[in-house]
């Protein structure tokens, strides 16, 4: 998903664009990692005085009904970052310092023998947590 993207399709879906809409979905475009609903308060509040969280949240909200955004938790908090533009079945490695993200191609559910259980699967969600190159330096983990 990318800016452009995200525009039309609340235009198609019949909602109005803002300007403030416009700067959280820049946000995430230019962040490559998980960002909680204070993170995007913290970086448009001096823009919009007066930005609170119920509007942060009901945009968010909003994205991610609409799939523009996807979730995680992370510290017991609500995350968010752009859906994926792939259009193949993969999961994430998710920094726990940093919150950047990098896909794994091969899905551990395929060599799963939940299958053989008669248990019919509907959808999945796969997530790793951990620390990328460079924080784990960092940590000398």
């Amino acid at each position: 998903m990318n800016v452009v993207e995200a525009k039309e399709l609340l235009k198609t879906e019949g909602y109005k664009h803002t300007d403030k809409r416009t700067d959280i979905l820049q946000l995430f475009s230019d962040e490559s990692r998980y960002l909680a609903a204070k993170d995007v308060l913290e970086a448009l509040q001096n823009k919009y005085n007066g930005l609170s969280f119920d509007t942060i949240y009901r945009n968010l909200s909003l994205f991610t009904e609409l799939g523009i955004l996807e979730t995680t938790d992370l510290d017991g908090e609500k995350k968010f970052r752009f859906s994926c533009s792939t259009d193949y079945h993969h999961h994430h490695l998710i920094c726990l310092d940093c919150g950047k993200t990098k896909h794994i191609h091969q899905c551990p559910m395929d060599t799963s023998i939940i299958s053989d259980e008669g248990f019919q699967i509907i959808d999945h969600k796969f997530e790793v947590y951990g620390y990328c190159e460079q924080c784990g330096e960092q940590k000398n983990v």
